[in-house]
């Protein structure tokens, strides 16, 4: 009965998040074709890897999360290589009202959600600018790529101990 007339107990926290700011800390493209021209059409093949990180920050609620994207465009049947984009891309996020045991997911694939189309449009604007076509990066799913992740980690446990 007191927690019905409490309420506070009955209702779970509200959850806060705050993008505070967003940054490219590290890019790099390189312009393979333009180095060692082709001769005719060139028909590419994109491969794309992500790799994310999340820090707690000395003040209180603070993450920084970070994306880390390597797309590489190559010649389809030589595997030459066109052109190579690395960029890593990191937000500063003050969260709060996540419970301790969701808040890793949390970081891991609300945040980049929030960061992905910035990313995105950065893709797009570096391979135009570069000489390419824009490249218009397709969704990723974080949830899986967690998921992933984790059956990565569980699977090379065994292996280590």
């Amino acid at each position: 009965m007191a927690e019905v007339e409490n309420g506070a107990a009955a209702q779970p926290p509200q959850v806060k998040m705050n993008v505070l700011s967003q940054y490219i800390r590290d890019m790099s493209f390189e312009n393979i074709l333009a180095q060692k021209p082709s001769s005719g059409q060139v028909q590419p093949d994109v491969k794309v890897q992500v790799a994310l990180d999340a820090k707690k920050r000395e003040a209180e609620h603070q993450f920084e999360v970070s994306m880390k994207l390597t797309v590489k465009s190559v010649a389809q049947g030589t595997e030459d290589a066109l052109f190579i984009l690395e960029i890593e891309y990191a937000g500063l996020f003050q969260i709060e009202g996540v419970p301790e045991d969701q808040l890793h997911p949390f970081l891991l694939i609300e945040c980049p959600r929030m960061l992905f189309p910035f990313v995105r449009r950065i893709v797009s604007d570096v391979t135009r600018d570069g000489g390419f076509p824009p490249l218009n990066l397709e969704n990723i799913d974080f949830v899986s790529l967690y998921r992933n992740e984790l059956q990565r980690r569980a699977a090379a446990q065994p292996a280590q101990a």
